[in-house]
C-alpha cells in the first residue's frame, strides 16, 4: 500500500481511504466493523465519515449512526490509536442537521462534540466542513452556482469567525488538523491566508468530487494543490459505482446506490453511460478491472493524498482492494484521457 503524505500536516495516509457513508443503511454494523478490520488489514489507515451519515438518503433517525458504529469498533478493538480519522461538520441547508443551520464558531464546538461523543475518542485528526456556507460548484452546481451575489466583507469576516473557533479546538487538542470539503480555489487560497494572519489552522486538503467521469479538479484547483501542498481527497472516485460498470445496459443491481437514489444525485443519464463505455474499452484494452483501474488513477494523480472509496459488502471491498497493484502505464494514461476528451464532464 502506498503511503502519502497529507498535505503539510506531518502525518502520512494509505493512498486509499475507507469511506464509511453507507456504514448503518446499506451496510450493517457487523458488516461495518468487518471492512475496517479488512482495510486496516491491507495496509489502509485511513477513514472518513461525517456527522451527517448515513446516506442515500438522510434520515432524522439515522444522522450521526455511521460515526456511533465507528465509535462501537474502536471501544471493542482499542485501535484507535491505528487510524487517521476524518470527519465532517454539515453546512447550511441540511434541514436534519441543526435545521440547515449555517456553520458558525457557535456551531463548531457542540457539533465536534458531538462526534467526539458518538465516535468514542478525544481527538479527531482531520476536521472538514462539509461545504461551504456560500455554496459550491460541487453537487453538479457547477452549471448554475453563481458567486456574484455574495458580500466579500460578510464572507470574509464569517471565514475568520470559524478560523478562531478551530484554533480553539486545535488549543483544547480536540482537533488536530483542518481540511474542506466541495471548495473551490478562491476559497482555499482565502481561507489560508486568514489562517495565516490569524494564526489558526490551514487548509491541509480538498475533500472534492474527482473522478474519470468528473474532472473538474485538473484545472486550476490542481495547481493549487500541488504548489500550496494541499491534498485533495477525491470523494466517487467510482462515479457513484458508474464506472464499475454494474450499471450499464440499463441494470440496476438489487441493493445498489441507484435502488435508493434513482436519479444518482444528478448524475443519470445518457452520455454518463456513453462515456462508461468508452472507459470499460480501456480497460479491456489493458487487460485491467475496470473499477481498479478507476480507483488508482484517481488516487495516482500528482495532487492527490488520498482517494475515498466505499464499499457496500466485504466482497466488494476486497476487490476494490486490488486497486493498490494496479500500474498505470504511459500507454493508460493516455488512452484514458482520449476517452475524457470524447466525453467531458458527462453530467
Amino acid at each position: 500500500m502506498k503511503m502519502k503524505p497529507l498535505g503539510r500536516s506531518g502525518l502520512t495516509v494509505s493512498e486509499f481511504c475507507l469511506g464509511t457513508m453507507t456504514f448503518g443503511v446499506q451496510t450493517p454494523e457487523k458488516d461495518a466493523h468487518a471492512q475496517i478490520a479488512r482495510a486496516l488489514d491491507a495496509g489502509i489507515n485511513f477513514i472518513d465519515t461525517a456527522e451527517m451519515y448515513p446516506v442515500n438518503p438522510v434520515k432524522p433517525e439515522t444522522v450521526g449512526l455511521t460515526e456511533e458504529i465507528i465509535g462501537n469498533w474502536f471501544a471493542s478493538t482499542g485501535r484507535r490509536s491505528d487510524v487517521i480519522l476524518a470527519t465532517k461538520h454539515s453546512g447550511e441547508g441540511q434541514n436534519f442537521v441543526r435545521e440547515g443551520a449555517p456553520i458558525t464558531s457557535k456551531t463548531i464546538r457542540a457539533t465536534l462534540e458531538g462526534s467526539l461523543k458518538r465516535l468514542k475518542t478525544d481527538y479527531v485528526d482531520l476536521y472538514q466542513f462539509h461545504w461551504p456556507n456560500r455554496g459550491s460548484y460541487m453537487f453538479r452546481k457547477n452549471w448554475r452556482y453563481d458567486p456574484s451575489g455574495q458580500n466579500r466583507d460578510d464572507v470574509v469576516s464569517d471565514m475568520e469567525d470559524c478560523i478562531g473557533a478551530l484554533q480553539r479546538e486545535v488549543e483544547r487538542g480536540t482537533i488536530r488538523h483542518f481540511g474542506m470539503s466541495n471548495e473551490d480555489v478562491w476559497g482555499t487560497m482565502t481561507w489560508n491566508a486568514i489562517a495565516e494572519r490569524m494564526g489558526g489552522p490551514r487548509i491541509q486538503t480538498l475533500q472534492n468530487e474527482y473522478s474519470l467521469l468528473c474532472r473538474l479538479a485538473d484545472t486550476d484547483l490542481a495547481e493549487l494543490c500541488l504548489n500550496e501542498d494541499i491534498g485533495l481527497l477525491p470523494f466517487s472516485p467510482l462515479g457513484c459505482g458508474y464506472l464499475t460498470g454494474k450499471y450499464q445496459g440499463g441494470k440496476v443491481p438489487e441493493g445498489s446506490r441507484m435502488t435508493l437514489s434513482p436519479e444518482m444525485g444528478g448524475r443519470k443519464g445518457d452520455r454518463v453511460l456513453d462515456a462508461v463505455d468508452a472507459y470499460l474499452g480501456v480497460a479491456r484494452d489493458f487487460g485491467l478491472d475496470p473499477t481498479q483501474m478507476a480507483l488508482a488513477w484517481s488516487a495516482r494523480r500528482p495532487f492527490v493524498a488520498s482517494s475515498i472509496f466505499g464499499a457496500t459488502t466485504l466482497a466488494q471491498l476486497d476487490h476494490i482492494l486490488g486497486a493498490a497493484d494496479v500500474e498505470l502505464s504511459p500507454e493508460l494514461l493516455e488512452a484514458l484521457d482520449t476517452a475524457h476528451k470524447a466525453h467531458p464532464m458527462p453530467y
